[in-house]
């Protein structure tokens, strides 16, 4: 009989030690020696076993064991939920429950009592779109979609924007999630806030002192962008730009001594030492900046340095004034009626995109300028398809159309042969200098080429009104106004005739032009005899084609390959002129092409920091704005437009309907899908061409209020 108890005694324990050895909570600590157990959230040993680590990872003081201070607040739910079953003696052994059919949660995990069950049945909505990973959904979903779900709540429940999906880093990360399997536990806040901080500003420390190695070759551009709005604020963000690639410094707070001559040139002073003078050609500044004190300052003081403005602006300038014509005003009115009528109604919307093929008729642009060449551009292409759609029994049997008070206006612009003239005419004028655009906004060094780009836009503009003079007139006074008054700098003449693929083109004609320029840069970026000795030989050499400049290889890539890079390959025989031209050619002439957002680079100035410091605040500013620009970098190497946003602005005169359209919430750029009232849509202001400009900006709906980046 005491046989028969033994056996009994050790086939109970040995039950236990099975159950033990298959609970759920062993996932979250190490075996050791004995009855010793290694958390991993903490790394603390504890004596006792299972038992004792699942009080230190409840966070409940009870036991006498400390609490654990890294634990996932999911696991430390689940946990607990654990405990509390066990002391209302319904802990269920994982035996029984395993002869359960298994009920899947949206995160995967299933539940062990039916008084888990009945919370599941009677809880608020709040915890049925967001589980705690106790509770347990009734539908059998498979792994693919419960995981979708759980990346879908989570960009719900942070507000983020759907095109981050869109991003490499999104797929990056849900790859090597993949890769690690079901064990993997992602770094808490505390970890992101410190080790990967530092870790990936550390990287991208390392990657910017590659770029600078470079320097000694080619120098860099300064670039000060200044984003200002309608409450006297002013952030200046100075980034540095050299051919392989554009890099943030710094955000600065200029609003109180904006107007400040004396501060703002000492602030240039302490970047333009940051870099070092000695390799610094140019600094651009934007419109915003405009401040003739500044830039003698500058010149004054430093002898070898330019200051230039942004290309891209003057671009953007040239286009304000066309929208300002009266007859291109007038088109742009005209079609801005017809997108109205079509994006606020939803079913006519839907009608017209099953005409056109689920195209858009509008674009999205960087500027307000260029959304609306970009759009009269889109319904130029779908205009026969719009025909068809007005006039289709679809459109003209519908009621709900036909009754709209706009209709018979909209169909009248559609029908009217000189209302498409104008539109074509207005793309054709337009196009010239988008293309400036888009070349000068890919980060690339384009310096060599916007004289001659800006002389084909010209050229184009004469071409086509080649039988209307007053037409012609009226374009290139535009033009000239910004080009000569804003643009122009001796800089980009000597750009254009060091560029071999000008110099040697028979056909151009302005080389005669900008010689003199040519040789006042030359004259301060060598300002001594001794560095220009024998550069009039070593300029011979270079027009005339002779030496290593009249080779065939030369010859041949004077097209395909980037001039600085043509200079490095083939300009031995002018050693002091390569220089000079490596360095010159080397240059962007644009300022970035950053997303304008005033809720990330406000946080960094303001006194409310939202329980993190400014030091930390700052690490982040410069590891999000350096991968938003290696991000653009990519993008624009490829087909991608640099001008058009990926989304509609909702916002915009081309949708909105009233005079001053109200903001509306972030929610309001998901498009017709939610109906509803005025909301309050977060905005950010932009400096273009001069003026403020008042646009949503699709890629962010950070509101006023809303914290960057959660830490």
């Amino acid at each position: 009989m005491e046989g028969i108890r033994n056996q009994i005694r050790i086939g109970f324990f040995g039950f236990l030690a099975v159950v033990r050895e298959k609970d759920v909570c062993w996932e979250y600590a190490d075996r050791l020696e004995g009855n010793k157990v290694r958390c991993k959230f903490c790394d603390r040993i504890l004596n006792g076993g299972i038992s004792r680590l699942k009080h230190h990872l409840s966070r409940l003081p009870s036991k006498g064991v400390n609490p654990c201070t890294k634990v996932r607040d999911d696991v430390s739910d689940k946990v607990r939920e654990l405990i509390a079953s066990k002391d209302d003696g319904k802990e269920i052994s994982i035996i029984k429950r395993q002869k359960i059919p298994e009920v899947k949660s949206p995160v995967a995990v299933s539940i062990s009592s039916g008084k888990s069950l009945m919370a599941v049945e009677s809880a608020p909505l709040i915890g049925k779109v967001f589980p705690s990973n106790t509770l347990s959904s009734s539908s059998s979903r498979n792994d693919e979609e419960i995981a979708e779900r759980s990346i879908a709540l989570f960009f719900f429940e942070n507000k983020l924007d759907f095109s981050v999906a869109r991003s490499s880093s999104y797929h990056q990360m849900i790859d090597a999630v993949r890769k690690c399997g079901s064990g993997f536990i992602g770094p808490s806040a505390e970890a992101l806030k410190t080790t990967w901080l530092e870790r990936i500003k550390s990287e991208m420390n390392l990657h910017s002192k590659d770029i600078e190695r470079e320097w000694a070759m080619t120098a860099c551009t300064i670039i000060a962008e200044t984003w200002t709005d309608n409450k006297s604020r002013a952030i200046i963000n100075f980034l540095v730009s050299s051919p392989s690639a554009t890099f943030f410094h710094k955000s600065v707070d200029a609003s109180p001594y904006f107007k400040n001559i004396k501060y703002l040139s000492d602030l240039f002073d302490s970047v333009i030492q940051d870099f070092g003078m000695e390799n610094v050609v140019q600094i651009i500044m934007d419109n915003a900046l405009n401040c003739t004190g500044i830039a003698n300052h500058i010149l004054q003081n430093y002898g070898c340095i330019f200051v230039t403005p942004c290309a891209s602006q003057c671009m953007n300038g040239i286009l304000e004034e066309l929208c300002k014509v009266d007859w291109i005003d007038r088109c742009i009115s005209q079609a801005q009626i017809i997108s109205k009528y079509i994006y606020n109604n939803s079913s006519l919307l839907d009608t017209m995109k099953k005409f056109t093929g689920g195209n858009e008729i509008i674009k999205s642009g960087v500027t307000k300028y260029v959304s609306n060449f970009l759009s009269l551009q889109s319904m130029l292409k779908q205009k026969s398809r719009l025909k068809h759609m007005f006039n289709s029994p679809e459109f003209t049997t519908n009621s709900g159309f036909a009754n709209k008070p706009q209709t018979s206006t909209c169909v009248g612009i559609i029908d009217d042969n000189e209302f498409w003239r104008a539109v074509e005419e207005s793309v054709a004028v337009s196009e010239p200098f988008l293309k400036v655009m888009r070349e000068v906004s890919r980060g690339k060094a384009a310096v060599g080429f916007i004289y001659e780009m800006m002389t084909k836009a010209k050229e184009s503009i004469r071409t086509y009104y080649i039988m209307d003079e007053i037409k012609c007139k009226t374009c290139l006074d535009i033009v000239d106004k910004n080009w000569k008054n804003t643009l122009h700098s001796p800089l980009h003449s000597a750009a254009a005739f060091l560029n071999p693929s000008i110099q040697y083109d028979p056909d151009v004609k302005f080389l005669g032009l900008i010689k003199e320029d040519f040789f006042r840069v030359l004259e301060k970026l060598l300002p001594t005899p001794e560095l220009r000795r024998d550069i009039t030989n070593q300029i011979l050499l270079f027009t005339r084609g002779s030496g290593m400049f009249g080779c065939s290889l030369a010859k041949e890539a004077t097209d395909t390959v980037p001039p600085g890079i043509w200079w490095e390959q083939f300009g031995d025989g002018a050693p002091m002129l390569q220089r000079v031209a490596i360095r010159i050619l080397s240059q962007v002439c644009s300022t970035s092409t950053f997303e304008r957002q005033w809720s990330t680079f406000q946080q960094i100035h303001s006194e409310k920091r939202n329980k993190i410091n400014k030091e930390t605040l700052n690490d982040v500013l410069y590891i999000y704005c350096n991968l938003k620009l290696e991000k653009n970098l990519k993008s624009n190497s490829s087909e991608v437009d640099p001008l058009q946003l990926d989304d509609i602005d909702m916002t915009s005169e081309w949708v909105e309907e009233t005079e001053t359209p109200s903001p509306v919430q972030w929610l309001d750029r998901f498009g017709s899908a939610l109906e509803g009232g005025d909301l309050n849509t977060r905005q950010f202001t932009a400096l273009e061409g001069g003026d403020l400009n008042t646009r949503q900006f699709n890629a962010s709906i950070f509101g006023g209020s809303d914290h960057i980046f959660n830490l």
